[in-house]
């Protein structure tokens, strides 16, 4: 700062002087600040809750209602800008987009939604945003404290001096030219503390009409759970038979590799149960096999986490084991995938905690693994999930249960063997077809998913 002064031709001692008093070096979340801002504009640092000491974190909570669930520290970071915006004052991060979408987001978009106007949105995924390699994938956005308005959007521009400068003069425009193919205007993006809705006008469109006319998946009959997670899954998965328990003490277990075909093929793994039917871990004494085996490995299942929250109960699971979900017919679904992976299973196997799995005591199965399968339901997941590296989606339980679906008293009995037929075949096609008819879509809905079901 100082060169620069200086060969702007001010003297060195005033040169010193001023960028004494301009630049600040501290923990911008407790430093003080005098007076309000024009502009704010950064790259917030990215720092997980389990990095920052626990004294510091209790500080950071205190001050930052935003710091909600497992937020990440760049939350705060933003609440503090926007905070400091004088009227009229805009703020610009390239930033993580994962709170834009994500639970630990929610407060946040909330105080963005009651106070603040989302100017401008660029979607940087899949662009070299960087000069290094990073995990996250950014957005570039504007927020300005002033009344609620369209917001200007682009997704994954060139990064190249014609392109962002054309993007920037786009984004600054006072009225923005029809045709330009670089930024779109969307309104109403932001909506208290639901996740911001960046795709098409025509897709967000079909999503709220979807929204308003059907209810959420849970709402309709079925039910959203993960598969176990144990902790040490090298003390209790392995082969089925030569798990040397007592029988009544293991399950088969289904894995992401036992779908990858579409259908159900075990590699023959099971996974100890250490609760009894009533809900509570079982009397070792009562099953010595059992007992033998978990004791010989007493070390690793101690050493963890919620072994030590609870030494009595050292050789339980993290999750309890339901042994009745294992013979219950279920929809499998691994977290990331490209596209939907809806696999059925008639009732044999448990599931492992790499799978999501879809029960129903009202929709018959194979007719909402089509519903699954289809470019509606890819559309709701592709719409609140956050993005991967490669363009992968994350099929989660919280994204799951977005999707909307009607009752299954008010589907016809032609439309539910149509479902069904398509979902057995496996024919994308068919099953886009006969979820086109379960939702009543009109032609230029079908063209706002890709297409006409093409």
């Amino acid at each position: 700062m100082i060169e620069l002064l200086k060969g702007h031709g001010i003297a060195e001692n005033e040169a010193r002087t001023l960028a004494g008093r301009w630049l600040l070096q501290g923990d911008f979340l407790l430093t003080p600040l005098d007076g309000q801002f024009d502009f704010v504009v950064g790259n917030p640092p990215y720092v997980r809750q389990e990095l920052i000491p626990a004294p510091l974190l209790a500080e950071y909570r205190s001050r930052y209602r935003t710091m909600y669930d497992r937020a990440d520290l760049y939350i705060p970071f933003i609440e503090r800008s926007l905070s400091v915006l004088a009227e009229g004052g805009s703020l610009g991060f390239i930033c993580a987009d994962r709170w834009m979408k994500n639970r630990y987001g929610g407060p946040l978009r909330r105080l963005v939604a009651e106070r603040f106007h989302l100017k401008v949105y660029v979607d940087m995924v899949d662009t070299p945003a960087f000069h290094s390699d990073v995990t996250t994938y950014p957005a570039i956005t504007v927020i300005s404290r002033e009344a609620q308005g369209v917001t200007r959007i682009a997704h994954r521009p060139n990064i190249d001096h014609a392109t962002l400068t054309a993007l920037a003069d786009l984004l600054k425009a006072r009225t923005l030219p029809k045709g330009n193919g670089l930024v779109r205007e969307l309104a109403g993006v932001t909506e208290g503390a639901e996740p911001w809705l960046l795709g098409s006008s025509d897709q967000m469109a079909l999503i709220r009409r979807l929204e308003r006319d059907f209810p959420p998946l849970e709402e309709a009959g079925c039910k959203v759970g993960i598969g176990v997670a144990t902790g040490a899954d090298k003390v209790f998965i392995g082969d089925y038979e030569a798990l040397d328990v007592e029988p009544c003490r293991k399950l088969p277990l289904v894995t992401t590799k036992d779908i990858l075909s579409g259908e159900v093929k075990s590699c023959g793994l099971g996974i100890i149960n250490p609760f009894s039917e009533s809900g509570g871990l079982v009397d070792l004494n009562d099953y010595p096999r059992l007992r033998r085996y978990l004791e010989s490995r007493r070390e690793v299942l101690a050493a963890r986490h919620c072994a030590q929250k609870s030494p009595a109960n050292w050789y339980r699971t993290i999750d309890r084991i339901t042994p009745s979900l294992a013979a219950r017919p279920k929809l499998l679904v691994p977290d990331i995938k490209g596209e939907a992976h809806v696999v059925f299973g008639k009732g044999e196997l448990y599931p492992h905690h790499n799978l999501y799995y879809v029960v129903s005591e009202e929709w018959d199965l194979r007719a909402l693994q089509a519903v699954l399968m289809s470019a509606v339901s890819r559309l709701f997941v592709a719409t609140y999930s956050t993005k991967m590296r490669g363009g992968f989606l994350r099929f989660q339980a919280q994204y799951l249960r977005r999707i909307r679906i009607p009752r299954w008293a008010d589907v016809s009995k032609t439309l539910r063997r149509e479902l069904a037929e398509a979902a057995i075949k496996r024919d994308i096609h068919a099953c886009n077809q006969a979820v086109f008819k379960l939702y009543k879509l009109s032609q230029q809905e079908r063209y706002a998913l890709g297409g006409n079901g093409e």
